[in-house]
């Protein structure tokens, strides 16, 4: 009694500053006896916040890992890119006047084996300063320049695993690539530089740059890219001086065309590529959090309901609402802060299990740490998401008169938390918005992340009132278990909301993954385009393009041929703005980010729509005009009549916006975001790239056309399409991978959830099942109408979790991915399976402890 009366004691302690923690004090005397009946709400918050805190410290710790290895990445201090052409010499002058300079040279190639079988590789050809950081991983291990040397007629090479099992190779066996003959004397397992490269489409084979200039690849406008790496002296190697440098070199050659990275941004392509891929997993436990956040109102609702005597007594006492309000918000407050410091915990150790386990097997420099800020971003996620949820059952105590606390045996009537209630949870919601767009990578994508949220909560609040206030009204059946299953479902106090609640957006995020998980397969790894190119061709030279024509339609005389020409570009200003500074929306700063392709045409390219402006013409012979994709315009603020300059082969060429177009990408035929007008680069050395489309392709067809393009032209490099696109879908499902990882605990959640919302109405399921039984009611027929009402509640939410993840991928797969849509069924399908499998499996498990119940004892204490 004493902590009831002190209640009434408040006034007099505000004097000596105790009425301030009055209600940390009852709180915490609350909760000595326990977290019974808090479990589910301490799991919700803990996974939802280790989920957050896990992937922000894994992305902070690969961050820090990218930062501290950025001159191995980078292979020095600062790179210098060109495309298309070497550096001249008084440009490499410049360079080793400021440091040690090495040279690395990249393209691919064809390499054929003894027997005559061919593969695509990734030719990297090194001088003998490489590497100048870090170690190139051989086996066996030798020297650079002894395993690069020439010695008996060959060149040396080291060759990625891949190529040795694809042509059947061994250490010591001799390839040809081009013109040269090369011997394997080591196999290459890692370059220390690999990751500043990007993805190749083929495995490495390491030369030596006499070696690359042997195989007589390097044709005038070959899409070859040369890199210098510059290191510094040791007293000036910190990021001022490589930015130093990098703006020197800039100001004296302007028009170079370099394109420069420094050791800060040893590979900026991964860092966007982590940046994007983390807000998209912070944004999935997000998810989970908010799952979890109906399991936060349950667990509270059901602790005010079982706690109706104490909160009676303190009113009768003189406590008022507030006061009530204040003592279960700091309790809720406190709850809150156990299940994120256990989430924080777990998701700060993430960095170093990774590690641990795997620490040798990952391709990237992670360095685990703990990572204050992204821990401190989880605990206010949580405690923002526990009271967004919480505030509305909290509130409504307020209200609630002593009389009506003590006589109330399911549920009060409906009504709403008083206005101050309601700002104060409104605020809370509005700042867990603004946390969520204000710190994201991608502002735009969590802006719909959110408002996706909010219509789905609202639509799963309106189908769980459309689905009782259906069955209130369906006609009275004679089937005894239909008839209870129906009426449980609208009953007072029922669980339909909270069911509903829990499944709904647990499967809709899940279906969401599934369906975007199945598109991308598709897309990548199962059906190409009915008329997608089999091969393409690069490489090919100006001189020979007709004569190679010629030779495919006769190889294939029931085939596709289309060629262009090809040249490398970047741009460097549009509409008199440097690329640096121009504000581009983040799904069109790729292109102003390094080289891109281009080509000239008097005609309209296959696969585009002219939607701005108008064609110039086969005969055209004006000033410089450039077409360009409608959506990349938009993103960089263009209209028709802003000049573009484009830097080409070290020379800048302005050119004026003629038209605009629309790019069908998906069939992969060729196009280019940037197409010039025929006369713009008259004289320019470059290369042609053609595509070969099969009648009826099969493998053995596939085979007889590479080599045969080998044969007659050496030069030219085959790049077989469904090769391509199987690499580029090793890399998605990887990717997808996490995505499933990430998604499961939102999963996980909605489980959780569901079972806390089932065991809250358990106390309700007793007596409901004692009564039945005491009327006459059998085991079988209670059992059999407890599993039908959950099957009719589970199908309704997993069909609202089917329609809305569906629409939510077709959204992401076709606007954010600019892909083509297939609704995948059996994945829909095995959602809703499993999801009637939970619902029915949890609810009965329930039940069954609730037919358990001796009758009379149950009736004692009534």
């Amino acid at each position: 009694m004493t902590q009831i009366t002190s209640l009434t004691g408040a006034s007099e302690s505000v004097g000596n500053g105790r009425a301030a923690s009055l209600p940390l004090r009852y709180a915490m005397r609350e909760l000595r006896g326990g977290l019974r009946g808090f479990y589910v709400f301490i799991a919700c918050i803990a996974l939802g916040v280790m989920a957050i805190a896990g992937v922000g410290s894994v992305a902070a710790s690969l961050g820090e890992g990218l930062a501290r290895e950025g001159r191995t990445l980078l292979g020095g201090d600062v790179a210098f890119s060109l495309i298309q052409r070497e550096a001249k010499p008084d440009e490499v002058a410049l360079l080793r006047s400021r440091g040690e300079v090495s040279v690395a040279v990249t393209l691919r190639g064809m390499a054929r084996a003894g027997d005559g079988r061919l593969a695509l590789v990734e030719l990297k050809a090194v001088d003998g300063a490489y590497p100048m950081l870090g170690e190139v991983t051989l086996a066996p291990k030798i020297p650079v320049p002894d395993l690069l040397a020439e010695r008996d007629g060959a060149f040396g090479a080291a060759a990625d695993p891949t190529l040795l099992a694809r042509l059947d190779l061994k250490v010591g066996d001799r390839v040809t690539v081009g013109s040269a003959t090369f011997q394997i004397r080591s196999v290459v397992d890692g370059e220390p530089d690999k990751l500043s490269g990007g993805v190749g489409f083929g495995p490495r084979f390491l030369i030596s740059e006499p070696a690359l200039r042997a195989t007589q690849l390097l044709q005038p406008g070959s899409l070859v890219r040369w890199t210098y790496r510059v290191k510094l002296p040791d007293n000036a190697t910190d990021d001022r001086a490589a930015t130093a440098l990098a703006d020197d070199v800039r100001n004296a050659l302007p028009e170079a065309g370099w394109e420069i990275r420094t050791r800060a941004n040893a590979s900026p392509q991964l860092e966007r590529t982590i940046s994007r891929f983390t807000q998209f997993l912070t944004l999935v436990g997000l998810a989970a959090l908010l799952v979890g956040g109906v399991g936060v109102a349950n667990a509270v609702k059901s602790h005010i309901d079982r706690r109706r005597d104490v909160i009676a007594a303190f009113k009768a006492l003189g406590a008022t609402g507030r006061d009530v309000f204040a003592i279960y918000l700091t309790q809720v407050t406190v709850l809150a802060v156990i299940g994120s410091v256990i989430g924080l915990v777990a998701g700060a150790a993430l960095p170093f299990v990774i590690v641990g386990l795997f620490g040798k097997l990952l391709p990237l420099p992670v360095v685990p740490a703990l990572h204050v800020d992204e821990l401190l971003m989880s605990l206010v996620y949580g405690l923002l998401t526990a009271l967004a949820f919480g505030l509305w059952p909290l509130g409504l105590v307020h209200d609630v008169p002593v009389a009506a606390l003590f006589r109330e045996a399911v549920a009060s009537q409906w009504h709403r938390p008083r206005w101050r209630y309601l700002a104060l949870m409104s605020l809370v919601i509005a700042l867990l918005i603004a946390v969520v767009i204000g710190l994201a990578y991608d502002k735009r994508v969590a802006a719909v992340f959110v408002a996706s949220s909010i219509v789905v909560f609202a639509l799963l609040r309106g189908i769980a009132a459309g689905l009782m206030a259906l069955a209130r009204r369906l006609p009275r059946t004679r089937i005894t278990m239909l008839r209870l299953a129906i009426a449980n479902i609208y009953r007072p106090g029922a669980l339909t909301p909270s069911v509903v609640m829990s499944l709904g957006l647990g499967l809709a995020v899940l279906v969401t993954i599934t369906q975007i998980d199945g598109n991308l397969r598709r897309q990548f790894l199962a059906a190409l385009p009915d008329r997608a190119p089999s091969f393409y061709f690069i490489d090919i030279p100006a001189t020979e393009a007709d004569r190679f024509g010629a030779f495919l339609k006769q190889t294939e005389p029931q085939s596709t041929v289309e060629d262009v020409p090809m040249l490398r570009g970047r741009i460097v200003a549009a509409r008199g703005v440097k690329a640096e500074d121009l504000k581009a929306s983040t799904d069109s700063e790729w292109v102003l980010q390094s080289d891109r392709g281009l080509t000239y045409t008097g005609e309209i390219p296959k696969g585009s729509k002219i939607v701005e402006g108008k064609w110039w013409g086969a005969d055209y012979d004006g000033p410089p005009l450039i077409s360009i994709e409608k959506k990349i315009a938009d993103g960089l603020k263009l209209k028709l009549g802003d000049e573009i300059v484009v830097n080409v082969l070290g020379r800048d060429i302005p050119a004026t916006i003629g038209n605009m177009r629309t790019v069908d990408w998906q069939g992969l035929g060729i196009n280019f975001v940037l197409v010039f007008s025929p006369n713009a680069f008259r004289g320019a050395p470059h290369t042609h790239i053609a595509t070969l489309t099969e009648a009826h392709p099969d493998a053995t067809g596939d085979a007889r056309i590479i080599k045969s393009v080998a044969d007659a032209f050496p030069m030219v490099t085959s790049v077989r399409v469904r090769e391509a696109l199987e690499t580029i879908g090793t890399v998605i499902t990887n990717l997808v991978l996490a995505i499933r990882g990430a998604s499961a605990v939102t999963l996980i959640s909605a489980i959780l959830v569901l079972g806390g919302a089932l065991a809250a109405g358990h106390r309700h399921r007793v007596y409901d099942a004692v009564i039945l039984k005491t009327l006459g009611a059998t085991r079988a027929r209670l059992l059999g109408a407890y599993a039908l009402e959950y099957l009719m509640i589970g199908f309704a939410t997993a069909v609202f979790g089917v329609i809305a993840g569906s629409v939510a991928a077709w959204l992401i797969v076709t606007r954010l991915m600019t892909l083509s849509f297939i609704w995948q069924a059996g994945s829909a399908a095995a959602v809703v399976a499993a999801a009637l499998i939970v619902t029915v499996g949890l609810g009965l498990a329930g039940t069954l402890l609730a037919l358990n119940q001796k009758p009379a004892t149950v009736l004692r204490n009534l």
